[in-house]
């Protein structure tokens, strides 16, 4: 690839991450805007509100934490080492940079992280 479509290629994956980063900052301001007003708690058995609340508050840490892979992402891409996996330092596959502008970590390195992080989690036991 040329110098000039590298430069090209680089703007507007810069351009997405920073757009992904703008959508998430205003979710995340929306449900924290959410969570401030104040809930009438009622005692009965499945509050609708405090249901809403929780997820609110589940999906806040979800996109929090995309948000910290967002900026990782453009930090990364400051220093030249954008889509290069901090794993094993092969290219990413431009194929998941399409999909997930964000990832640090190549295909098979991130099945690996995640069939390690299976095996060393806690089975729950059933009692039947």
């Amino acid at each position: 690839m040329a110098k000039k479509e590298l430069v090209e290629k680089e703007k507007r994956e810069k351009a997405v991450l920073e757009n992904e980063r703008q959508n998430v900052e205003e979710e995340l301001e929306h449900l924290r805007e959410f969570m401030l007003a104040e809930v009438d708690v009622e005692p009965d058995e499945g509050d609708a509100e405090i249901f809403e609340r929780e997820k609110n508050a589940a999906l806040i840490a979800v996109l929090e934490g995309k948000l910290k892979d967002i900026e990782a992402a453009l930090r990364s891409m400051e220093k030249g080492r954008y889509g290069i996996c901090e794993r094993c330092e092969q290219p990413i596959e431009a194929e998941r940079l399409e999909v997930k502008p964000d990832a640090t970590l190549c295909l098979n390195c991130q099945q690996e992280v995640e069939r390690l992080s299976r095996r060393n989690r806690p089975q729950r036991q059933f009692n039947w």
